[in-house]
């Protein structure tokens, strides 16, 4: 049956995208092949960013900070983080929106190494030839520190849009882990977080589980939600590594991270 024009209204609505907001992603479509042509050009993965740092004196003064680009977005993420976390991965959250891929975020997957490093020693001893799926669900079900930081790329992300992709990817996780749904659950990993915060290309968001099964939300640096869940902390990480991860190729390259820790 051919499209209606209702029928076009009805699904932008769905989607929260109202006539400025589709002039915004066609915008943003064409920068994202933009910043794809750019950065095939430079095919650089790994560059530096200036942060400052005190020193006994008090005095400030430039410290080189290592830094992995996302290449898939251009967003930049540092190598390591003020509390030691190391970064495992970086990856890119695809949406179909209107019939368009459109980049929403990238992002980086953080862990306490040497913790990690410890569980692959006690629970699976010998270095396979590959990541398996043991190791996946190990680092799931673990208390291990962890931190995932989005980074936005699409110029017309709300929080509206935000909390309902996490109250849909935290759904189908709950779902495949216990065969069942909590939509009270999903619901709390945005929390607080208010509807009137502007998100712009390079706002960034971090999720962290915390020791005793925590899973706190940062948006801007400001805590929004913290929530004491184990079965909330497993559905978040696996949304990054269970069986249909948000980007493959970073799942593997988080794979390839553990392989190295024997």
């Amino acid at each position: 049956m051919p499209t209606t024009v209702n029928d076009v209204t009805q699904k932008t609505e769905m989607l929260e995208i109202d006539a400025k907001s589709v002039e915004a992603l066609k915008s943003t479509t064409n920068e994202q092949q933009n910043e794809k042509m750019e950065g095939d050009a430079g095919d650089k993965s790994v560059e530096k960013e200036v942060q400052k740092e005190a020193t006994k004196d008090g005095v400030k003064e430039e410290n080189v900070v290592p830094v992995e680009v996302e290449p898939k977005t251009g967003m930049s993420f540092p190598v390591v983080l003020e509390d030691g976390k190391r970064l495992n991965a970086v990856g890119m959250r695809k949406k179909s929106m209107l019939g368009l891929g459109i980049k929403i975020y990238g992002f980086g997957i953080y862990a306490d190494n040497e913790k990690l490093k410890d569980l692959l020693m006690m629970k699976i001893g010998k270095a396979p030839s590959k990541a398996t799926k043991e190791m996946y669900q190990m680092v799931i079900d673990s208390n291990v520190g962890m931190l995932v930081r989005l980074v936005i790329v699409f110029s017309s992300l709300t929080m509206s849009m935000v909390r309902k992709n996490f109250d849909e990817g935290l759904g189908a996780s709950i779902k495949k882990l216990t065969g069942g749904k909590n939509p009270e659950l999903t619901k709390t990993i945005m929390g607080e977080a208010s509807d009137d915060i502007k998100l712009t290309p390079g706002s960034i968001i971090e999720i962290s589980r915390l020791p005793g099964y925590t899973l706190q939300t940062k948006v801007a640096g400001e805590v929004v939600s913290t929530v004491e869940s184990e079965l909330l902390c497993r559905a978040f990480i696996y949304m990054y590594l269970g069986e249909d991860p948000f980007d493959k190729d970073a799942k593997e390259k988080f794979g390839t991270s553990l392989l190295s820790m024997f």
